[in-house]
């Protein structure tokens, strides 16, 4: 879905599901400082997939993070939808993320003593909120879970854990999923798996996914790619292909 650049003013333009202002983070003090994010303004739009790639050490986890409520910035601010994050308590962003985010991460991070179906309503358990037995039922099927309820992370492929992870993210219907490296552990027909999960939330269920990744293969399922390097958006690609990607990053890390 493409949607046309939303106006910068304000956080009131509905088509934005999270928005980073002049965010800098900077890390240590004096002459040993680093800057990680530096200054950089940017717009994530609803029902949108978009990619962050960029080097190693070019900040694009630390916007992640920064953005998802996991880190806090030095100045500037992210919101979420309206929400300005900086102005938010520990207990209130841990709330936002619980009761309005999803997560999938590199290393899964199930609990090891649940069942998979336990890991997957988890957030929700924990929000008090009742799980919608329809959409839990639709989503396992979907992400061919649902014999695998009943067993534990430890019984489980790395694809299968990561599936399981999707499911978590989704089963809450959060205003947007971050995944940080989602198929960084994964073989490649794992990784296609959950992409295509991410690739359809948004298509079929209007949902907005925002990943950071290192792999081209994975960002070209994106909507749209935003570049990093030194801390700065230096690029971005809409309806991205293969080559124009690795054409960038050679760009970007020559």
């Amino acid at each position: 879905m493409n949607h046309s650049a939303a106006s910068p003013v304000g956080a009131s333009t509905p088509a934005v599901a999270a928005r980073a202002i002049e965010l800098f983070k900077q890390y240590g003090q004096g002459e040993t400082s680093v800057t990680a994010l530096d200054h950089v303004t940017i717009d994530f739009r609803q029902q949108e997939f978009t990619a962050i790639m960029g080097p190693s050490g070019s900040g694009k986890s630390t916007l992640m993070h920064t953005m998802a409520g996991l880190d806090s910035a030095t100045s500037g601010a992210a919101f979420i939808g309206e929400t300005d994050l900086s102005q938010l308590s520990d207990r209130e962003i841990t709330a936002l993320r619980r009761d309005r985010l999803g997560f999938i991460f590199q290393s899964f991070n199930l609990v090891p003593t649940l069942t998979a179906a336990e890991n997957i309503t988890l957030p929700v358990d924990f929000a008090g909120k009742k799980v919608d037995k329809a959409w839990f039922d639709e989503i396992t099927t979907r992400l061919g879970l649902a014999q695998r309820l009943e067993h534990r992370p430890a019984e489980l492929s790395g694809g299968q854990q990561q599936r399981v992870a999707c499911a978590r993210a989704l089963v809450s219907r959060p205003e947007i999923i971050f995944g940080d490296e989602p198929t960084g552990n994964l073989d490649s027909n794992s990784s296609a798996e959950v992409l295509d999960i991410l690739r359809t939330s948004v298509d079929q269920d209007g949902q907005t996914v925002v990943i950071v990744t290192h792999d081209a293969k994975a960002a070209s399922y994106a909507d749209r790619i935003v570049f990093l390097a030194d801390g700065r958006l230096v690029h971005e690609l809409e309806d991205p292909s293969m080559e124009a990607i690795h054409q960038i990053m050679a760009e970007i890390e020559s």
